[in-house]
C-alpha cells in the first residue's frame, strides 16, 4: 500500500511539472510573436521617415531671395580672377634663326641657293625660292653647266633643295614674328655645311647630307665695306 501511494505522489508531481512546462512554453512563444510584431513596426517606421525625408522640399523663392541669390553669384564672379602671366622682362632678341640640319639635298646647291638669297629681305627670298621651285627662275652655278636665261651665265634648277628652303624661310618668318622684329629691317645670312653623309646598302655609296642655318639680322650688320 505505501508503495502505491508513493508513486501516486510521484506521478502527481511530474503531471504538475509538466503542466508548469507546457505553460512556460506557451508564454515564451506568445512573447516571441510579440517581439516580432514591434520589430515589424520599427522596421516599417524608420522605412516611412527615410522617404519623407528623401522627398524634395517644395518651396517658392520669394522675389528678394532671387536678387540676394544674383547679387551673391555676381560677387562670387568678380572675386574669381584669372591668373595674370609673368611678363617677359628679359632683353628683347635682335635676331631670329633656324637650322636644317641633315637635310637630304646637295651641299653644292645649297651654297648655290645661299649665295643667291644672301642679304636680301625674306619676301624676296621666298618669292624667288618659290619661283626656283616651278622651274621659272634658274639657280646661278659654276662649272661646266648650260646657260640659262637671266642676268647670269650658267644654272640649275634644283628643286628638291628649293622646297627645303621654302620651309625654312616660312618657319624663320614665323620665329622672327614670335620675336616681334620688324622684317623690313632685317636681311637674310645663311651658310649651308657639309652633314656627316651615311653609307648606302651594302656600302656601294653615300647619301646627301647638308647642314643649313638661315639667320634674320640688321641691315647695318655684317655689310662689306
Amino acid at each position: 500500500m505505501e508503495e502505491n501511494k508513493q508513486e501516486q505522489k510521484i506521478e502527481k508531481k511530474i503531471a504538475v511539472d509538466v503542466a508548469k512546462t507546457e505553460e512556460k512554453v506557451e508564454e515564451h512563444k506568445i512573447t516571441q510573436k510579440q517581439a516580432d510584431k514591434e520589430i515589424k513596426q520599427e522596421v516599417n517606421e524608420d522605412i516611412k521617415e527615410k522617404t519623407e525625408t528623401n522627398k524634395p522640399v517644395s518651396h517658392k523663392i520669394s522675389s528678394d531671395e532671387e536678387n540676394s541669390l544674383s547679387e551673391k553669384s555676381d560677387i562670387d564672379k568678380k572675386e574669381i580672377k584669372k591668373p595674370i602671366k609673368p611678363e617677359h622682362t628679359g632683353p628683347k632678341k635682335t635676331e631670329a634663326v633656324v637650322n636644317g640640319k641633315n637635310l637630304p639635298i646637295s651641299t653644292k646647291k645649297a651654297i648655290a641657293i645661299c649665295n643667291l638669297i644672301r642679304n636680301k629681305s625674306i619676301d624676296k627670298a621666298t618669292s624667288i625660292m618659290e619661283q626656283a621651285e616651278k622651274m621659272k627662275i634658274a639657280v646661278p652655278m659654276t662649272g661646266e653647266i648650260p646657260h640659262r636665261k637671266g642676268k647670269m651665265m650658267s644654272g640649275r634648277y634644283p628643286v628638291k633643295a628649293s622646297k627645303h628652303f621654302v620651309l625654312l624661310l616660312k618657319s624663320l618668318r614665323s620665329n622672327a614674328l614670335m620675336n616681334e622684329l620688324e622684317l623690313e629691317k632685317y636681311k637674310i645670312f645663311c651658310k649651308a655645311n657639309v652633314a656627316p653623309r651615311p653609307y648606302r646598302r651594302f656600302g656601294k655609296g653615300r647619301f646627301k647630307r647638308t647642314h643649313v642655318e638661315l639667320k634674320l639680322i640688321p641691315l647695318g650688320k655684317g655689310s662689306k665695306k
